[in-house]
């Protein structure tokens, strides 16, 4: 089984700040290759905002999620991955009707279990990295989860809980 854990699911579940109390308690994780993608867009290069160009921000999240797995090879333990190569290949699908070739990797890469955000309409905001609105957060959210069987994954939906116990419920999940 991989050790490394997908956490993926709806826009504005909680996923990041998930993610950043799993590494403040020394757990092992990436971060959303789509916010990094936004961030320096917005910050100047302007290539790949998803709400502009779907596609070429699918293609900037493979590569990306594909540095992300080497640099997690060199992490110890589990590694938890806010997002990844199977989120940036379903919009990839979305945005173009075909699957990369990427997407040849995906069976076995993470562990089969797939840590689902559901909707959690009190926590969604919009924001400078998240220009969608809930609608298009909830399509993305059910594109996942008709996606992850399609290579042998299983989704796990996050229980809607305070963040202490959100994160000792996946420490618990993950054990």
């Amino acid at each position: 089984m991989s050790r490394f854990h997908l956490l993926s699911g709806c826009s504005g579940g909680g996923k990041s700040t998930l993610l950043a109390a799993w590494r403040q308690a020394g757990g092992a994780g990436i971060e959303e290759p789509g916010r990094r993608i936004v961030r320096a867009s917005l910050a100047g290069d302007r290539q790949g905002l998803p709400w502009e160009d779907l596609a070429g921000f699918a293609r900037r999240a493979i590569a990306l999620s594909l540095d992300d797995l080497a640099v997690a090879k060199e992490m110890r333990g589990a590694v938890l991955f806010d997002r990844g190569l199977v989120d940036a290949i379903a919009a990839f699908e979305a945005a173009t009707g075909d699957l990369p070739p990427e997407a040849d990797l995906l069976p076995d890469l993470y562990a089969p279990q797939v840590l689902m955000a559901p909707p959690w309409p009190e926590l969604h905001r919009a924001d400078a990295e998240r220009a969608g609105d809930l609608s298009a957060a909830l399509a993305e959210y059910e594109r996942l989860l008709t996606f992850l069987p399609r290579f042998g994954y299983q989704a796990v939906i996050l229980p809607k809980l305070p963040l202490a116990e959100r994160l000792a419920w996946i420490k618990d999940c993950l054990a």
